[in-house]
């Protein structure tokens, strides 16, 4: 297949998914599609002014195209992934991305962690969502958005995880249209998080903090005796685990164990896969 015919497909999809937003004016429709012909066209840095100087429009008219807030990019995004990702098991997945960038005028630009680093830097966040087909092992993207300064926040009388979570639960029909089930690094497995998603008909899967405290339930009978039977059974002991409570599976290279376990700092029941 030659680039040509690679790019034309590639238009092609992004004009099919473009007819499903509402509200899409046809001068925005030139300008939409020639932004990203040149997305996939331009080798180098790509910024207002390359896209003046190869694109169809003035580089004035690219920008007001970006200013364009109300353009869904769910919807747009959501229609390819409808399409192609056919699978009947997804799950959202969710991963916050730092961005370098230097100046002052850029909005909400601060300190944010950076995982290559290993330490917070300064510059710019988005919190990238996407969906996963679990059977097809694929994942697209669903969208985007970038996140505040701490200052900005502080003004939200929020704090990061707040943010995430809160932004989530606003897109909650968009996302449990595609999943309930979100996926997320070992950032988000804390009670401010977990406790609002699973609020909003969210199931969270994350993998925990090393220092957590989990329980087993406890195995023993009401005797009708007065007062309740012990909650707890014992912390579990990753080291030395009770395989009689684990219901065992077989994946590749080695063997799963689900165990059910009560977390301390969430104050909940919890599934574990260990």
């Amino acid at each position: 297949m030659t680039k040509e015919t690679l790019l034309m497909q590639y238009q092609s999809e992004c004009l099919s998914a473009l007819k499903s937003v509402a509200n899409i004016h046809k001068p925005f429709e030139k300008a939409f599609m020639d932004t990203m012909k040149l997305f996939m066209a331009i080798p180098d840095r790509i910024n207002f002014l390359q896209l003046g100087r190869y694109g169809c429009f003035s580089e004035q008219t690219y920008h007001n195209l970006f200013e364009h807030e109300t353009f869904d990019w769910f919807a747009f995004n959501g229609s390819i992934i409808s399409k192609h990702l056919t699978g009947k098991r997804k799950a959202i997945a969710i991963d916050p991305s730092y961005i370098p960038k230097s100046g002052k005028k850029t909005p909400w630009i601060g300190y944010f962690w950076s995982g290559c680093a290993g330490e917070y830097k300064r510059g710019l966040e988005i919190m990238g969502i996407g969906v996963i087909a679990i059977d097809n092992h694929e994942c697209m993207t669903l969208g985007s958005i970038q996140t505040p300064d701490c200052k900005t926040l502080g003004n939200m009388d929020k704090n990061l995880v707040d943010w995430y979570s809160s932004y989530l639960i606003s897109r909650k029909d968009k996302l449990q249209s595609l999943s309930r089930t979100v996926v997320a690094d070992a950032f988000f497995s804390r009670e401010t998080f977990i406790t609002p998603m699973c609020e909003n008909d969210f199931h969270v899967i994350s993998r925990f903090r090393n220092d957590v405290i989990l329980y087993y339930p406890t195995l023993e009978q009401k005797t009708g005796k007065r007062g309740h039977p012990k909650w707890f059974d014992g912390r579990i002991d990753f080291a030395n685990l009770d395989l009689t409570r684990c219901k065992e599976y077989e994946v590749n290279k080695g063997k799963l164990y689900g165990l059910r376990g009560y977390a301390k700092a969430f104050k909940r029941y919890v599934s574990l896969a260990i």
